[in-house]
């Protein structure tokens, strides 16, 4: 029975007997939290120290906040002996090990995480990532480029980033926002052109012209294309002779496939000016039908 009783505890006593040097990476459980310090339970024949200004490079780290007892924690031993016979340890060191290893899985593996922005920088902004400072660049934090007299509106934001650099050797780790923010715009956009249908009329600007047609946006991110030959009844060498950047347009949307809105003006000429009234469509969402177009683009969202 005692050998057995032994043997259940064989690791913990293996633990406890281990050689243990500095630069190695203990994980230990917090005991107690300090102002100054933060206590490991390592399975030791002593604790393990981390000084607070061990802990994060992050200036917003606070450990009141962001340590409570239970947590686990790996932590670089820099001392066998503190002076007071414990081990003392840095999260930060360790960090440089274990944190680029995790940020570089997450960039392998194209996942999102989510952080918060601590301030704001020139050309972008600083969000750290385990722990590591990583830089959003302007053209990165929206979906549209964010000029700078705007860029401290983000801080204290909470955003779901990507890693697409990841460099430890060069301490360099550049996030981006706008994947994420891009993903559910388009997701949005296939839910309004899904509730869309053939032979609705509708009224948008054009946006660009080229050679084989118009694209003519309907609003909040909706854009469809009027190829050349259903611009208007007479044959015309290219859109730009009839049409114009900007301007508006009525148009009838002829085919729906792939999320992709083929529009025609030409269907249009054949209905006399009087004629024309701006269709209803049906659109269930919360109890709520029959909507115009508008209040659809206004209640996505977009």
């Amino acid at each position: 029975m005692a050998e057995e009783t032994m043997n259940d505890f064989k690791d913990e006593i293996d633990r406890s007997f281990r050689k243990v040097k500095e630069g190695d990476i203990l994980e230990g459980t917090v005991i107690d939290v300090s102002d100054t310090e933060i206590t490991l339970d390592l399975k030791y024949y002593t604790q393990g120290i981390i000084k607070v200004e061990d802990m994060s490079d992050d200036p917003k780290f606070s450990v009141h906040r962001d340590v409570k007892v239970g947590d686990e924690i790996s932590a670089t031993v820099i001392s066998t002996d503190d002076g007071n016979g414990n081990i003392l340890l840095s999260k930060k060191e360790a960090n440089q090990v274990l944190s680029w290893d995790k940020i570089k899985e997450l960039q392998n593996s194209d996942s999102y995480v989510d952080v918060k922005v601590s301030e704001a920088v020139k050309a972008g902004c600083v969000a750290f990532l385990e722990g590591i400072r990583g830089f959003i660049p302007a053209s990165k934090l929206d979906l549209q480029f964010v000029e700078e007299d705007r860029l401290a509106d983000y801080i204290g934001k909470t955003l779901k980033v990507k890693v697409i650099t990841a460099d430890k050797e060069a301490n360099k780790l550049v996030l981006s926002a706008r994947e994420y923010l891009k993903e559910q715009a388009d997701a949005r956009r296939a839910e309004m052109i899904s509730n869309l249908e053939v032979g609705l009329v509708t009224e948008g600007v054009v946006e660009s012209l080229q050679n084989y047609g118009a694209f003519v946006n309907l609003g909040n991110g909706m854009t469809g294309l009027v190829h050349i030959s259903q611009i208007c009844n007479q044959r015309i060498a290219h859109p730009s002779s009839v049409l114009k950047v900007g301007q508006k347009v009525k148009v009838k949307v002829t085919a729906i496939k792939d999320g992709k809105l083929s529009l025609s003006m030409k269907a249009l000429e054949e209905i006399a000016a009087t004629e024309i009234t701006e269709e209803k469509i049906e659109y269930e969402s919360d109890g709520e039908a029959t909507t115009s177009m508008a209040d659809l683009l206004k209640k996505a969202g977009f």
